[in-house]
């Protein structure tokens, strides 16, 4: 079977990535060769310049928009929003109107119905914003954000970006705060250039680039494991012979199902305008990568969703599952999300970019010193950003970056800020020097000034910061809400001082000065991974949230709520709902989990240890019926070993049983998700470890689920 399709895949005819990009959106090039110039002119003012879209223009935008979405065999059209549940969601519509009189129908669609969509809001979380009762909420339209026609199974359907809203105006979704966060930095951010000259850029915008880390496993093998079907990863699981220990995959030569695979996700996402750029193997076996090329930001964060469920659908076409967990096998590699953010202006110039002398470069070294502020002021509220339930199992754990967070700057900033701490003045910048291979038949070449550090949450990377803490299956809208949002308001404070004083260099400079002093304690250019940084960062006074519980409250924190508040990208409401979702988020994730270990250890594998002890016990009973003076030692403790694991097992369920149950009958709420975390989890815990004893003992044959050595490698 899995040859077949195979050669299927293979036996299709190429094609040129030219001639299919956006193929399949209505971007800039369609609406300008479709839409009356008047028309198209109004709508890139509503777009640049955040102008009210009249009903007139949205009617011949809508029209267009219908006619192209028709062309491309679409008959139904969908208001595409990101609800509170990371997943996004949408209902659909068909273009048909009432039958006429002679029992023909049209195809219409206003503009409306593009600009306003009407779901239910009680069904989505909303962290008791919305009773069940008070069911009224509302999509817009996200006009920044192309619209597409996405074809599968269902056909083609034109989805339209929106927010989503609540009858009362609450933000239910992730896009709306996102694009306050967006007008904040934008705001600021001209702010700050104006005052070193700059009269000419319009508009700043946050370019984010999501590198985005995935398993592929076997369908049919995933499909006999409940605890991947349930949860997402696996909940038992003994490591196989062989791991990642050698290193040979990352990098490595792309399997030829896996290419296959990855040949029609990027055609998908090619058509639907998502540049992704780079794929290649991953450290952990059957572990993976795509990274897009960078874009606005709220697009970014609307591809990077289209290329989760790409990811997942395409798997299905090729009898794989995709599994976007952040830890899908204990013990090996887990995954996450690099999100890298820029500042970019509408006339091509990068805040982040530090040029050839940074020590002369007064305007980065001020964006530079506030990013270095707001992370260190804001530390406890970026974490809390990248905070699921899955990343729990990763962030500190020495595969990813530590809970701590901290600021990469490599050598040459690096230098630069300890010349402005310790002189006031940096006079110099360091240069990168030539690589000398010692191969004659491979040319030298300059090296970067600064290297690379994987082990830092948060690092400097040329020209952009790579926040590497948000986990794989998580949008990175809050990330990025987050990171906007903290970069506004120091922005905003240090154009406050700025604006007012007498003497700009001598202010500027001081100020510079001032930021790289107070908060140099963020910056740490070494192994965050070791046990000597954790120490080291306690005594600079650094947080070290190790878990998703813990981390929640930074969102009402004072300063949290000061700042969301000062730009409108959230209301205190608005704040605390979220934290009630996300503490209800945790505790039904672990309670689904603890429910589906419950369910496989009490009908899969405790049946299975059964049925393997009694084939021991009548094994040894026909030898020593057979043969009184045989050796039956190994057998004796066979049976011995595998019936205490077993009864260790019953005991271990049965608490398990009893903590659930008892965690399910608590108030929603902080308390009940630091129950889930504390005694339910390691309960869980507690139940798996005979359990994965179990399977290196357990005939094969009898073992309920495929093996991680099964799962991994045989894709």
């Amino acid at each position: 079977m899995r040859e077949r399709i195979s050669n299927k895949m293979m036996e299709k005819e190429n094609f040129n990535v030219v001639d299919i990009f956006g193929e399949n959106v209505f971007n800039d090039s369609v609406m300008q060769a479709r839409l009356p110039k008047k028309v198209y002119k109004k709508l890139h003012e509503v777009m640049e310049e955040g102008k009210e879209l009249d009903l007139e223009t949205a009617d011949v935008v809508a029209h267009e928009m219908k006619e192209w979405a028709i062309e491309k065999g679409a008959t139904h059209y969908t208001h595409w929003f990101q609800p509170l549940t990371v997943v996004t969601a949408e209902k659909h519509d068909s273009f048909i109107t009432a039958p006429m009189p002679n029992g023909k129908v049209l195809m219409s669609f206003s503009g409306k119905e593009l600009i306003k969509g009407e779901p239910d809001a009680s069904s989505f979380p909303s962290g008791g914003l919305r009773a069940t009762f008070e069911a009224r909420g509302y999509t817009a339209w996200d006009c920044t954000s192309p619209a597409f026609v996405r074809q599968d199974a269902a056909g083609a359907t034109l989805c339209i970006p929106t927010a989503f809203c609540s009858y009362t105006g609450e933000a239910l979704d992730q896009k709306t705060p996102l694009l306050r966060s967006m007008e904040a930095i934008d705001t600021q951010s001209i702010r700050l250039l104006r005052l070193f000259g700059n009269t000419t850029s319009k508009k700043v915008t946050p370019s984010v680039g999501p590198e985005q880390e995935y398993f592929i496993v076997d369908r049919e093998k995933y499909l006999q494991r409940k605890d991947l079907i349930f949860t997402g990863r696996t909940l038992f699981g003994a490591m196989p012979p062989k791991g990642q220990e050698m290193d040979d995959h990352y990098f490595g030569a792309i399997r030829e199902r896996i290419a296959a695979y990855m040949k029609d996700v990027n055609k998908e996402l090619w058509k639907l305008g998502v540049s992704a750029k780079t794929q290649h193997n991953e450290v952990a076996p059957a572990q993976h990568e795509l990274a897009p090329i960078y874009a606005e930001c709220n697009v970014a964060v609307d591809h990077n969703q289209l290329i989760m469920e790409t990811l997942k659908k395409v798997a299905g076409r090729h009898g794989l599952q995709c599994l976007l967990h952040e830890k899908p096998f204990a013990g090996v590699n887990g995954s996450g999300k690099h999100d890298n953010w820029s500042i970019t202006t509408d006339d091509g110039i990068n805040l982040l970019e530090p040029g050839k002398t940074p020590h002369e470069n007064v305007q980065f070294l001020l964006v530079l010193t506030c990013i270095l502020k707001a992370v260190d002021e804001h530390a406890a509220l970026l974490r809390a950003a990248a905070a699921d339930v899955g990343n729990d199992h990763r962030l500190g754990a020495n595969e990813a970056p530590p809970a701590i967070l901290s600021v990469y700057l490599g050598d040459q900033l690096g230098d630069v800020l300890n010349q402005l701490i310790s002189t006031g003045t940096a006079t110099h910048s360091l240069k990168g020097g030539k690589l000398e291979t010692g191969v004659k038949t491979i040319p030298d070449f300059m090296k970067d000034a600064t290297d690379r550090n994987r082990t830092s949450p948060f690092a400097f990377t040329g020209n952009k910061f790579e926040f590497r803490m948000v986990g794989s299956q998580d949008s990175v809208a809050q990330a990025n809400i987050v990171l906007n949002t903290i970069v506004a308001e120091a922005f905003s404070e240090a154009c406050d001082i700025l604006e007012k004083a007498d003497d700009f260099e001598l202010a500027v400079h001081d100020l510079i000065k001032k930021y790289a002093v107070e908060h140099q304690r963020i910056v740490f250019n070494g192994n965050g991974y070791s046990d000597e940084w954790v120490e080291e960062a306690a005594k600079r006074g650094l947080p070290n949230i190790k878990s998703m519980v813990d981390a929640i409250p930074a969102y009402i924190a004072p300063e949290s709520v000061a700042a969301f508040e000062k730009f409108g990208v959230f209301t205190k409401p608005e704040l605390e709902s979220r934290v009630e979702i996300e503490y209800e988020t945790y505790a039904k994730t672990i309670n689904i989990e603890a429910k589906a270990m419950i369910d496989i250890a009490g009908k899969q594998i405790i049946p299975a240890v059964i049925k393997y002890t009694t084939e021991l016990g009548t094994s040894l009973g026909t030898v020593k019926g057979a043969c009184p003076d045989a050796d039956v030692s190994v057998q004796t403790e066979l049976l011995t070993e595998t019936s205490a694991l077993l009864s260790e097992t019953k005991v271990a369920l049965s608490k398990l049983q009893e903590v659930t149950e008892q965690g399910g009958k608590m108030a929603e709420g902080a308390e009940q998700a630091a129950y889930y975390r504390d005694t339910v989890k390691a309960t869980m815990d507690a139940l798996r470890a005979p359990v994965d004893k179990l399977e290196m003992i357990v005939d094969k044959d009898l073992w309920p689920m495929p093996s991680y050595g099964d799962l991994i490698f045989e894709v």
